[in-house]
């Protein structure tokens, strides 16, 4: 018997490195919503220029969403999909009625430096794991994120 799943990690590691993966499911979903409802509400000057931003943020995380979760499923392991679970999960709060521009993109920022810290978590457990698949996914997710998250904080001055 064997201690390794069928695309050859130890299942131990398969497994732990599963667990952190629906931390940063639940996370992107909360993030997800959150944009999304930056998207719907943002008011004020730079309404169009953020609203279409928003719209570029939220579709990127939903792709993201998909790509985690079938992650999960490629280590042999079940992702979570209640909205219940996804709220116990995550670090990132539900940001609930937020319209000003400023405060949205402090959202954003927030949740992208969260994801970052995450990410980069999963990527150093990925490494011991000899696991290339999931480090090369959240590793790219890294670097695309630090790029947003330094345009977002000069967009903030």
């Amino acid at each position: 018997m064997t201690d390794t799943n069928t695309i050859g990690l130890h299942e131990a590691s398969a497994s732990q490195l599963a667990e952190k993966l629906n931390h940063l499911l639940a996370n992107y979903q909360i993030f997800y919503m959150n944009v999304r409802g930056y998207h719907w509400n943002v008011k004020g000057p730079q309404f169009f220029e953020l609203h279409t931003k928003f719209e570029e943020f939220y579709t990127d995380l939903l792709a993201k969403v998909d790509e985690v979760a079938e992650r999960i499923l490629t280590l042999g392991h079940k992702p979570v999909h209640a909205y219940s679970d996804y709220v116990t999960l995550s670090r990132i709060a539900e940001d609930k009625d937020v319209h000003d521009g400023e405060a949205c993109v402090r959202g954003v920022l927030e949740g992208y430096q969260t994801l970052i810290e995450l990410q980069r978590e999963i990527l150093a457990l990925a490494s011991d794991a000899d696991d290339e698949g999931t480090a090369a996914q959240v590793g790219d997710y890294i670097r695309e994120q630090e790029k947003t998250v330094w345009m977002l904080g000069a967009y903030l001055g």
